[in-house]
């Protein structure tokens, strides 16, 4: 017998930097979840990732207060700041252009991001990535 779903959580949280603190505390603790229980296994599980990385998690409570969570790739977005070596994406993308992305980066990204992206193959996430790189004002180019 399957046990009652209470609430899915979805956070953004650093890798191998989780507290108490907010977002992650007010988010469990409305939920009765044990907060340092989780703050524990999910810096376990990303001690090994690069530092910085942003990582998305998605937290099923149960009625008896027991928690899953599976952790996503990271925002496209972050990938894309990596790759472009720049800190933030443009205010206006369609007038300043803040950086540049070679095709090979774009699909590399799309690789990464299959899995969580809604795309069933390879070319329609590159387009995804595409989008999100030129909404953040990223110039993509041959190479």
């Amino acid at each position: 017998m399957s046990k009652e779903v209470v609430a899915r959580i979805k956070l953004q949280i650093v890798a191998g930097q989780a507290s108490p603190a907010p977002p992650v505390g007010p988010a469990l603790g409305q939920h009765s979840v044990n907060i340092m229980d989780f703050v524990r296994q999910f810096n376990e599980k990303t001690s090994k990732m690069e530092e910085g990385m942003i990582i998305p998690v998605e937290i099923t409570v149960f009625k008896d207060k027991k928690f899953v969570f599976a952790l996503k790739t990271p925002p496209a977005s972050y990938l894309l700041k990596k790759a472009a070596g720049i800190a933030k994406g443009s205010g206006t993308p369609n007038k300043e252009k803040v950086g540049k992305v070679t095709r090979k980066q774009v699909e590399d990204i799309a690789r990464i991001k299959l899995p969580d992206l809604n795309a069933d193959t390879l070319d329609a996430a590159v387009r995804i990535v595409e989008g999100t790189a030129k909404n953040m004002g990223l110039e993509i180019i041959s190479g």
